[in-house]
């Protein structure tokens, strides 16, 4: 990874789903790195084609995916190449999100199946000194 600009929103990690988008678990997006703590602000979901209309995604750290993004439908993902971006949706009161820890390991993980093509998560944050 190149060298990253500290207290800024950067891309923190380019993962392709290790499982492809037909089979449930989780894929390792990013740790934090020791002495930070992370702030995530957004990822985005590349599909390699049509997912169906079952598949549900979650991002957050390993044993508590639904953290910072709970269970999202990718059903809209009907061709090679189409996006969709993956955040906690805001509401009139502030949206409450997490500081993780240095060490925590943020997954992005399939609780639902969709058909067998490939998926790339990019995922944006920051970190600081804890």
């Amino acid at each position: 990874m190149s060298e990253m600009v500290e207290n800024a929103i950067v891309l923190l990690s380019d993962t392709t789903v290790t499982t492809n988008l037909a089979t449930t678990g989780n894929t390792t997006l990013y740790t934090v790195r020791t002495g930070k703590r992370c702030i995530l602000t957004e990822a985005y979901l590349v599909c390699g084609g049509d997912v169906g209309t079952d598949l549900e995604c979650s991002i957050g750290i390993s044993g508590s995916e639904l953290d910072f993004v709970a269970s999202t439908a990718g059903d809209n993902l009907d061709a090679a190449n189409d996006v969709i971006q993956l955040k906690p949706i805001t509401s009139i009161s502030p949206q409450k999100n997490k500081s993780y820890a240095a060490a925590a390991v943020l997954v992005f993980d399939v609780i639902a199946a969709g058909n067998a093509v490939s998926g790339r998560v990019f995922l944006f944050g920051f970190e600081y000194d804890a």
